[in-house]
C-alpha cells in the first residue's frame, strides 16, 4: 500500500512528465548550461565580421568590448559578443557596408527580421545591426 507521501511525489513527477511532454521541453533541457562552449565561445568573438567596418568608422572610446561570452536561461544556452563604433556618417553608410560585408562573409537577411532591422543569419547564428545616437553596434548571437 502507498503512503501519503509516496502519492504526493508521484503526483508531482506525473505532473512535470506531462508538462514537459505538452511544452516539447524535457527536464534535462531545462538545466543545461555553459559547460563545454568554450570553443564556441572563441569561435563568435573570431569572426570577421565583427571587425568589419565603413571607413571613418572607429571602435568607441571608453567602452570596453563585450568580451564574447556564454549565458544560460532556463534551458536555452546562448553565447553572444557585441563591437560598438563611432561614426560620423548616415546610417545608410552603415547599412550598405554591412550588407556587402555579411554577404562576403556568408550571412544572409535574417527573413525573421523585422521591417527595418539590419540583421543576418549565418547557420544558427544572428547577426544585428543597432544604431545609435553616436555611432551603432553589432551584435553576434548563437543559440546553443
Amino acid at each position: 500500500m502507498k503512503t501519503a507521501r509516496t502519492r504526493t511525489v508521484s503526483r508531482i513527477l506525473a505532473t512535470a512528465l506531462m508538462a514537459s511532454a505538452l511544452t516539447g521541453c524535457s527536464l534535462m533541457e531545462l538545466t543545461r548550461d555553459c559547460d563545454g562552449t568554450e570553443s564556441r565561445v572563441r569561435e563568435v568573438g573570431a569572426l570577421g565580421i565583427l571587425d568589419s567596418r565603413p571607413d571613418r568608422a572607429t571602435v568607441t572610446r571608453g567602452a570596453e568590448e563585450d568580451a564574447p561570452h556564454c549565458f544560460a536561461d532556463s534551458g536555452d544556452v546562448v553565447v553572444s559578443t557585441t563591437r560598438t563604433y563611432a561614426f560620423p556618417g548616415t546610417r545608410a553608410e552603415v547599412a550598405a557596408h554591412y550588407r556587402t560585408a555579411a554577404r562576403q562573409d556568408g550571412w544572409r537577411p535574417d527573413p525573421e527580421a523585422e521591417p527595418g532591422e539590419l540583421s543576418f543569419a549565418k547557420g544558427d547564428m544572428y547577426l544585428w545591426v543597432d544604431f545609435m545616437s553616436t555611432g551603432y553596434g553589432l551584435t553576434v548571437v548563437s543559440y546553443e
